[in-house]
């Protein structure tokens, strides 16, 4: 299956290089898939704008990244793919490129190399986690709260551990409907060291032990399945304590000035970028070949960080990120990655839930069903 794939991608970048040299030959328009709010506008402001201005061609926004595995599969099956270029999480793109799903591509032949030469692969480096994955952002899910709910002469929370601490911070709580993040954080939470969370959550005990602790507090909890759930609840009241990803809560915090604080503790680091569905036409794979050289150079990565707190995938771009793009303030402080933010942080084993990710999403559902 891989063979096959390498060869397809091959062949698209063979043409894709002659198509675009010659005008007409690229399609006038793209359907781009990502997750809607605050992140979808930040990548439509620093690079759907200026790519459309540019070329003059038309992009249409889906906001279904959340289904994209289930979609794709779908899509697939049917021989019918509707999408040009889906925006993934790390985890999700290995399972697509394993699939068949994804073309692979040469990272240093399609993508702009660093303003100094430097190469893409060098300059993207470790973030460049499969043959298929184009990465845009290092994004973290941590926990915002509710600063005029903290009780009267009790410290805020600090991270992850409170969500579970319902005598010291009551009320309702707010976690992703699927069993990333949750499941390592309540067996990091119970007492699991950090190094032995994976290796433990492999066994039946262990899953056992997660969805014990997650017992502690499910009937206090919200479940969301869209990050901008837990801004909104936040926002309104509804919730004490939830989690989303923090480009959402510098959104509500920042943006809406809404009494709403960051707990960075135990934050789950996670890596976000672009796959190409495969079976896309000739003149459609050349479009997205030339957004990509586009979208993800040097300065359009730090130009996203001008609207979003998260930090850009490639090396070349970190030193170029400054301030918000109308609020004024620096946004280095507000990234994930900042040390003031990253004392405890978990890094998402994307390899290992590549392989258990349908297992356990299965268990967790069935879990919230009982």
């Amino acid at each position: 299956m891989k063979t096959t794939i390498t060869l397809m991608a091959t062949t698209c970048l063979t043409l894709t290089a002659a198509m675009a040299n010659a005008d007409g030959h690229m399609a006038g328009e793209m359907t781009i898939v990502s997750w809607g709010g605050a992140y979808s506008s930040s990548q439509q402001n620093a690079y759907h704008d200026p790519y459309m201005e540019k070329t003059g061609i038309s992009i249409i926004n889906d906001e279904s990244s959340s289904e994209a595995v289930a979609k794709l599969r779908a899509m697939n099956e049917a021989g019918n793919v509707t999408w040009d270029l889906v925006d993934v999480e790390a985890a999700d793109a290995i399972r697509l490129c394993d699939e068949g799903l994804a073309v692979e591509i040469d990272a240093d032949e399609v993508l702009a190399a660093a303003p100094d030469g430097t190469s893409a692969s060098d300059d993207f480096g470790d973030s460049l986690i499969s043959d298929c994955f184009i990465p845009q952002i290092v994004f973290s899910t941590t926990f915002g709260y509710r600063t005029d709910m903290v009780p009267e002469g009790v410290e805020p929370p600090k991270g992850a551990c409170d969500v579970f601490d319902l005598e010291t911070y009551p009320g309702k709580r707010a976690l992703n409907r699927n069993p990333i993040a949750n499941m390592e954080w309540a067996l990091l939470c119970d007492g699991v060291a950090y190094e032995d969370v994976y290796d433990t959550l492999e066994t039946e005990e262990g899953q056992a032990k997660a969805f014990a602790k997650l017992d502690t507090i499910k009937d206090q909890t919200i479940w969301w399945t869209a990050g901008a759930e837990t801004p909104q609840l936040l926002a309104d009241g509804e919730i004490f304590m939830g989690s989303t990803y923090n480009g959402r809560l510098f959104s509500v915090i920042a943006e809406q000035d809404q009494p709403v604080g960051m707990a960075w503790d135990w934050q789950m680091f996670d890596l976000d970028g672009w796959v190409i569905p495969t079976g896309l036409s000739d003149e459609r794979m050349a479009r997205v070949m030339d957004y990509l050289e586009f979208a993800t150079d040097t300065q359009r990565l730090a130009d996203q960080a001008k609207y979003i707190s998260y930090g850009p995938a490639r090396a070349s771009s970190a030193p170029l990120v400054g301030d918000h793009a109308t609020l004024g303030i620096p946004m280095a402080e507000h990234m994930p990655t900042d040390p003031a933010n990253a004392t405890n942080t978990f890094y998402n084993n994307y390899l290992w839930w590549a392989d258990y990710r349908d297992d356990l999403d299965a268990k967790f559902q069935a879990w919230l069903s009982q």
